[in-house]
């Protein structure tokens, strides 16, 4: 039995292409607006405003958990009310954020503010991904394109945005603006977000009050792939936040500072967006989604254990240069797989919510791996990264008990509470499977 169509935009004029080329716009202008000013955050809590260290500390963990941890949140309100009110209200969240962060003096103020901000970004993306994830699988079954080469321009885009958003943030401090230009830059560019959506963005009524089942969450958590999924996900997350923890402290062994660790994160941006879409177009002709999850954490795996394998190189720099190239590279193999992965698993009228919780298990996951690994911060360098690459590992374990996805031999079991149409197979016959 064929699938149900997925429901198409229904603004008059709009094309479903001009539609995918607009969420994918979005993304590029949102982490361009966000990137212009995250990165010189702390500084200015610190030395602009005098904050003690661990409040900087506080202050930046409560921004990543008002985002991230209510990811969930966003998702479920992009399924009951659609995806047009929920981006709109997180541009204008994310306009007043950091339109008050530009001003605000005071620990409550600041506070306040970067709140804001999160829970903006916890609303607009996962409207947007979520969307995103539905149209690939639309221009799936039109074209037979696999839908990982959408994601892929998708979050090919989101890294040329950050990579280009910092550079703005820069230019503005050198200028002498300070981070009040910055901030103020960003609000520019997320009006410009908001104008263009408001003009855009087709009314796509959310699913019927009497399709949307009271138990949505039971039905999402309940789902055993699914979780399964989040999990190997979050395995993901916690290796790659060892960019921000296990890098810096090698970075600093190696050289006795930390001034490299702008390169080598330019050089993670760089790769994403000159590698993304090559990558994802050879890997989504030649392996099933399963495959190339387990693939690319294999991938960061092996960057892991490489680290005390490497020799030191120009600098000492090389070890940690294997590193970002293995962990981008892993990256670009399993984050379109597992994002193209969700539609199989999940009813359509269930999509935002799932999208959002990937993101929201997958953060808790995070907070709990990093105190972990920091503790390892300390042991011996052949131990730490061992342990280290254990964690991709495991999740690689964990994906090989997943379906094998859209492009893969084996179909997909229907989730608990799907209707058999809501719950076949995706893909087009011009699909080739490997």
């Amino acid at each position: 039995m064929s699938a149900a169509p997925t429901p198409r935009p229904a603004t008059p004029g709009l094309a479903p292409d001009r539609y995918l080329r607009l969420l994918t716009t979005t993304q590029f202008a949102f982490n361009i607006g966000f990137y212009a000013v995250l990165p010189y955050l702390a500084t200015h809590l610190g030395t602009g405003l005098g904050m003690a260290g661990w409040l900087v500390g506080l202050v930046l963990g409560l921004r990543t958990f008002s985002q991230q941890g209510l990811f969930v949140i966003g998702g479920a309100l992009t399924d009951r009310y659609g995806p047009r009110p929920v981006v709109l209200a997180g541009c204008v969240l994310r306009i007043a954020g950091f339109g008050w962060l530009a001003f605000a003096g005071s620990t409550a103020t600041v506070i306040g503010a970067v709140l804001l901000t999160g829970l903006a970004a916890a609303l607009f993306s996962p409207a947007v991904e979520s969307e995103t994830a539905r149209e690939a699988v639309r221009h799936e079954k039109e074209t037979g394109t696999p839908r990982a080469q959408v994601l892929a321009r998708f979050s090919a885009a989101g890294q040329a945005g950050a990579f280009l958003g910092p550079l703005l943030g820069s230019a503005l401090l050198l200028l002498g603006g300070g981070f009040r230009a910055a901030a103020l830059a960003g609000v520019l560019v997320f009006v410009a977000v908001l104008a263009g959506h408001a003009r855009l963005m087709p009314h796509r009524a959310p699913a019927a009050r009497t399709e949307r089942s009271r138990g949505s969450a039971r039905e999402v958590f309940g789902n055993r792939p699914f979780l399964l999924l989040c999990l190997t996900y979050s395995s993901y997350l916690v290796a790659y936040n060892q960019l921000y923890l296990s890098l810096p402290a090698e970075v600093r062994h190696a050289t006795g500072s930390q001034a490299a660790l702008g390169p080598l994160f330019a050089l993670s941006s760089l790769l994403v967006v000159c590698a993304q879409l090559p990558v994802t177009r050879w890997a989504a002709h030649r392996l099933a989604p399963r495959t190339a999850l387990v693939a690319g954490l294999v991938t960061v795996a092996t960057g892991f254990a490489a680290v005390p394998l490497a020799p030191g190189g120009p600098a000492g720099l090389l070890p940690a240069a294997t590193l970002v190239v293995l962990l981008t590279l892993g990256q670009m193999l399993l984050v379109p797989a597992a994002r193209g992965l969700v539609p199989d698993l999940v009813a359509d009228r269930h999509l935002g919510l799932a999208t959002g919780a990937l993101s929201s298990v997958s953060g808790v996951a995070v907070l709990a791996g990093s105190a972990a690994t920091g503790a390892l911060l300390g042991a011996p360098a052949p131990f730490r990264w061992a342990v280290l690459a254990a964690v991709p590992l495991a999740g690689a374990a964990l994906a090989l008990t997943l379906p094998a996805g859209a492009n893969g031999k084996r179909p997909r079991r229907p989730a608990a509470g799907q209707d058999a149409e809501a719950a076949a197979p995706r893909t087009p016959s011009g699909v080739r499977t490997p």
